[in-house]
C-alpha cells in the first residue's frame, strides 16, 4: 500500500514538472510566453 502511494505522488510531481508552464500561467495570472522566457532565461544562466 505505501508502494502505490509513493508511486502516485511521484506520477504527481513528473505531471506537475511536465505542466509547470501552464500551471504557473494560470496561478500567477501571466501569460504562458513570459513564464516560458522567464524560466528559460533562468536556466540559460
Amino acid at each position: 500500500m505505501k508502494f502505490l502511494v509513493l508511486l502516485v505522488i511521484i506520477g504527481a510531481l513528473v505531471a506537475a514538472y511536465q505542466f509547470r508552464v501552464q500551471i504557473l500561467a494560470k496561478v500567477l495570472g501571466q501569460p504562458e510566453s513570459r513564464i516560458r522566457h522567464q524560466l528559460e532565461r533562468r536556466k540559460n544562466r
